[in-house]
């Protein structure tokens, strides 16, 4: 069967599979994945091609590729994810496998990958853990990877997205090409690889995973791409962006459940195992009433933003709430909160003038003060939010 290793133009639709592997100075593993690849695609009589994406190797990969039957693309902006995104642009096969250069990944045996794209799965994610059925060799991965970095983001990924894989983190992945635009990637880095993963979970793409062997990596030269503690906090940062329920919105709800519960107790002045609720208290419950009700209307502003540049699909509870929360009913409701607050508010200036502007009872005067405060901020920023969706929904790329 035909493999296409030139960089000439080739009619892809007589490809059925491009491997992609980027690479950034493995001159001592390049060989060895190069030749697994195209051993593949030879026994298995896959008609395909290998593609290494080249992100400014200066060790000869690129003359490496070439004299071995791959293809070579050159991709000038930095990053993994960057150079992943070129490789895919330039990928000519109806399916694609990307995998790391550094031999760590066995490239003669995705045998189970392409089955399973044949089968109709839009992604086929790799799993390296025991979890999954996959096998790590010793000394394959860091101990803090195995135990910890892994397990950790792929149980965030499955509860935070619904994510059905248990290696998130895998880098030996297959996929539809046509599936590529859809997802709408732009992570530059490590983290490309979860971007992936969540945006086609979020998008309804069926996702399958095979168990597979990670195997040490194949290079002394120079260390590993990979740096734990940034990848993983960028990592991290990419979930909670992905994410304005979890980022904004329950933390905002656990505030506000906090701040109702505080005035409940406090506006009364109640006693409970000796320890009264007072003014004191109608503070600290303000405080959580209005910093909770922010962080729930920056979620919902957040995920309507996402939603209107296409960096997350839209829902139907998204569009539920903007037709129920509409420019008009936010206004009326954002003005009648704050007029309550300011009735309150000039309550408690007659209280004032009724004293002769003089001392006032500061426990009873608090009960108006504050929640005349609280319920004014609201209603204002209420009014505020009303109209920044509006914008947003007039809004257009």
């Amino acid at each position: 069967m035909p493999i296409a290793a030139d960089s000439g133009p080739t009619d892809s639709s007589d490809l059925e599979l491009s491997i992609v592997m980027p690479c950034l100075d493995e001159a001592e593993t390049l060989p060895a994945c190069i030749g697994k690849a195209l051993q593949f695609l030879r026994e298995h009589k896959v008609s395909g091609e290998v593609l290494v994406a080249d992100n400014g190797s200066t060790d000869g990969s690129q003359e490496i590729a070439t004299k071995l039957g791959a293809r070579v693309v050159s991709v000038m902006a930095r990053g993994y994810g960057n150079t992943l995104r070129g490789g895919i642009a330039a990928a000519r096969g109806k399916f694609i496998v990307m995998g790391d250069a550094d031999d760590s990944y066995d490239f003669a045996a995705l045998g189970a990958f392409v089955d399973k794209l044949r089968a109709g799965a839009d992604v086929v994610q790799g799993c390296r853990l025991p979890a999954g059925g996959g096998r790590i060799e010793p000394e394959a991965m860091p101990p803090s990877h195995r135990w910890l970095g892994n397990p950790l983001f792929s149980a965030l990924a499955r509860r935070m997205f619904r994510v059905p894989v248990n290696d998130v983190y895998c880098g030996l992945r297959g996929f539809r090409r046509d599936l590529i635009p859809k997802l709408d990637l732009r992570c530059e880095g490590m983290e490309f690889a979860t971007e992936m993963l969540i945006k086609a979970s979020l998008r309804g793409a069926r996702i399958a995973e095979v168990p597979i062997t990670l195997h040490r990596d194949g290079r002394t030269a120079h260390p590993p791409h990979l740096r734990t503690f940034r990848d993983g906090w960028r990592t991290l940062r990419f979930f909670l962006i992905c994410s304005p329920r979890w980022l904004f919105v329950y933390p905002g709800l656990l505030l506000l459940a906090l701040g109702v519960l505080g005035f409940s107790v406090a506006m009364p002045g109640l006693t409970f195992f000796g320890a009264t609720f007072d003014a004191h208290t109608l503070l600290f419950a303000s405080l959580a009433l209005m910093v909770g009700y922010q962080a729930v209307l920056f979620g919902w502003l957040a995920r309507t933003l996402a939603a209107r540049e296409g960096f997350l699909p839209e829902t139907k509870l998204l569009g539920s709430l903007r037709e129920t929360l509409s420019l008009e009913r936010g206004l009326l409701v954002g003005s009648a909160v704050l007029l309550i607050g300011v009735s309150l508010l000039l309550a408690a200036v007659a209280q004032w003038q009724a004293a002769g502007f003089g001392h006032l009872d500061y426990a009873h005067t608090m009960r108006w003060v504050i929640p005349g405060v609280t319920l004014t901020a609201l209603g204002f920023q209420t009014v505020l939010a009303s109209f920044f969706v509006a914008v947003l929904g007039w809004y257009r790329r």
